[in-house]
């Protein structure tokens, strides 16, 4: 059974597994938080029901009694009749909660805080930042007026303010002062008289050589603490204030930021808060254009910006302004050529924030450049998933962005459009008309980031027709781009394409296992597990096939995706075809990317060794209009051989 695990830090819950565990109401939510706040320790009846009614009914005690009895039927269905409870237990005179000791978020965010203590400097903000993603909302949201819960709100609130500013203590140590910008800025609207984060604010701001900002938050602090509360500012502040003024060189920097994502966040945040005296609805759109900047340095760089992008389009949403939310989300074009999203359930979240813009905005002209951002959005967050909805976005995008004449907008909708042009095979062709227009805007307008991506992706399309000398070209063309204009992520891309030229060759395939496994080490800290997560597998796998030789599959590889289209083969490997067959049955439609015909093929390679007729005839069908062209070479990446050799291959074994 999965384990049952409580949620204090935001609204108080109950999971078993990933499912939410009902609690009824909120008298059984109210003695289930007191069970937790005691620790595993007993709470006797008596003091629940103190807690519990200011003035208590007749039959308090009874109901408590009841409440508990209908916790533990939530929280331990599965416990037979008469069978003695395991996780609410009955003892002397009253009750605990035996909660593990990682069960509780409030206990995994203490053991973190105090772990992060004992970890090395460079390590420790990472351990702060997961310990600080346990929270929700205040400590025990609901209970915030109990006298039972108010200490524990405070100790906790308390120990999760100072993890904050330990954190960006830490940063600021480590040359990476310009990091903690953003989240001390955030703290200190909700916490604006903690003085300690008001004087690491400013430090950090004179660290990343903004003075004149550093001094000027100084002088707010001073207002602030003089207004609210009628303190002067501490010793440690005025300390600061006369450092900076007398620019003391304790108050240095350690030293540059040590990578160039680290160093284009510092620029970013930077100009950032430069927007802070325009309001907050300008800062909302400078940020968002400001980590566009940053999501092409790959990396850090790029996780960074998928992280702050979604923070800042729920602020836009909470503002209630549609055309600013439309503009906040619109303004992340950042170009892509992998058809699968790195992180889904954030793609997700984008395209229903996307949707709900695009029914809030108003219908007139003027509303159509945010409109066609929307919806090419819609169209590249749904990359991967089988849905009419993507397809017609990107349509509709492309329709737009041709009428207004925009080239930038027609560049981000063709992007969409790209990232829909995988619903079947055989589409190669698309996408390299595709990926010249792109180039060609590019060009026409200066718009770098798209005429690298229209060159990616004609390098791609032109290796599934078989033209490696053109994809050779494209990628010569983009390399130079690339160390141009620095972006990092291009060589991945490249890399991983002269590994597959090595496939396609006739020579040794174990010349080209050796350079499918130097690319995959790119991939290392490069900030794309959509593209990462199972890559390498898959590619020896298709190499093994296009060569005539027997598939070897690891079952304790990471196969991440395309796990079911391996664990068939491992069945094959221990002589269980009955179970290799249902696999084989059960196996979905390949999702729309562009290894689409690289699956058709792993399927069709199951297919043949089993007989199956039925899987046969749909791979055959699914496979035929790439007739010509390298199966999975579209990808850029790997590939499974040439497509006529499948076919040829699978009519031999029905007309048998």
């Amino acid at each position: 059974m999965d384990a049952v695990t409580f949620g204090v830090l935001g609204a108080v819950t109950a999971r078993r597994g990933p499912h939410p565990v009902a609690l009824k109401g909120p008298r059984h939510r109210a003695v289930l938080a007191r069970l937790v706040l005691a620790r595993r320790r007993v709470v006797p009846v008596a003091r629940l029901v103190e807690d519990l009614w200011e003035t208590p009914p007749p039959r308090a005690v009874g109901a408590v009694r009841t409440f508990v009895a209908d916790l533990r039927r939530a929280l331990e269905p599965d416990r037979p009749p008469r069978a003695p409870a395991t996780l609410l237990v009955t003892e002397g005179p009253g009750y605990a909660l035996r909660a593990a000791p990682d069960a509780v978020d409030a206990w995994r965010f203490e053991a973190a805080v105090a772990e992060a203590d004992l970890l090395p400097a460079a390590q420790a903000p990472d351990r702060l930042r997961a310990a600080l993603g346990e929270w929700r909302g205040p400590a025990y949201a609901e209970f915030g007026t109990e006298d039972w819960a108010r200490g524990e709100r405070s100790r906790l609130t308390e120990l999760r303010l100072r993890a904050v500013e330990r954190r960006a203590e830490l940063l600021v140590e480590l040359g990476r002062a310009a990091e903690a910008v953003p989240d001390l800025d955030a703290h200190l609207t909700e916490h604006p008289w903690r003085e300690e984060s008001w004087r690491l604010l400013a430090l950090a701001l004179y660290r990343t050589g903004r003075q004149a900002d550093a001094l000027a938050v100084l002088r707010r602090a001073r207002a602030l603490l003089a207004g609210r509360l009628g303190l002067d500012p501490g010793p440690r502040l005025r300390r600061l204030e006369a450092g900076i003024l007398a620019q003391d060189p304790d108050l240095d920097p350690p030293g540059e930021p040590p990578d160039p994502a680290a160093r284009l966040w510092a620029r970013a945040t930077e100009a950032y808060d430069r927007t802070v005296a325009a309001g907050a609805r300008a800062r909302l759109e400078s940020t968002v254009g400001l980590l566009r900047s940053l999501a092409v340095t790959g990396g850090g760089g790029l996780e960074a910006a998928r992280e702050h992008r979604t923070a800042a389009i729920q602020a836009a949403e909470e503002t209630g302004d549609a055309e600013l939310t439309a503009r906040v989300i619109g303004a992340y074009d950042v170009p892509a050529n992998w058809t699968r999203s790195d992180d889904p359930e954030l793609a997700r979240r984008i395209v229903a924030a996307a949707e709900r813009t695009l029914a809030a905005l108003p219908g007139d002209a003027a509303a159509d450049a945010a409109r066609c951002r929307l919806l090419a959005t819609v169209a590249l967050e749904s990359r991967g998933v089988r849905s009419p909805r993507g397809p017609l976005a990107a349509a509709e995008a492309e329709e737009l962005a041709r009428r207004l004449d925009d080239p930038a907008l027609l560049a981000f909708a063709l992007n969409g459009v790209f990232m829909q042009s995988c619903t079947r095979a055989g589409l190669a062709p698309r996408r390299d008309a595709i990926g010249a227009e792109l180039v060609a805007l590019g060009v026409r307008h200066g718009l770098v980031n798209h005429e690298v991506l229209g060159h990616l992706i004609r390098l791609q399309a032109r290796a599934a027709l078989a033209d490696l000398t053109a994809a050779d070209a494209h990628a010569r063309a983009v390399d130079r781009l690339a160390e141009r204009h620095e972006r990092p992520l291009v060589g991945v891309f490249t890399a991983w394409y002269l590994a597959l030229r090595e496939a396609v060759r006739a020579g040794s395939p174990d010349r080209a296992e050796a350079a499918y496994r130097s690319a995959a080490a790119r991939l290392d800290g490069a900030g794309m597990p959509g593209l990462e997560q199972g890559l390498l597998p898959l590619a020896l796998l298709g190499l093994r096939l296009a060569h005539g030789r027997p598939a070897q599959v690891d079952p304790e590889a990471d196969w991440g995706p395309y796990r079911p289209w391996a664990e068939p083969f491992a069945l094959l490997a221990e002589g269980r075809d009955t179970e290799a067959r249902g696999a084989l049955r059960a196996l979905p439609e390949p999702p729309p990317d562009l290894l689409y015909e690289a699956l058709c093929c792993a399927e069709a390679a199951l297919a043949l060794a089993l007989g199956d007729r039925p899987a046969l005839r749909r791979t055959y069908d699914r496979l035929l209009p790439a007739a010509g062209e390298i199966a999975g070479a579209g990808s850029g990446l790997l590939t499974f051989g040439p497509v006529d050799g499948w076919l040829a291959a699978i009519r031999r074994a029905l007309e048998a």
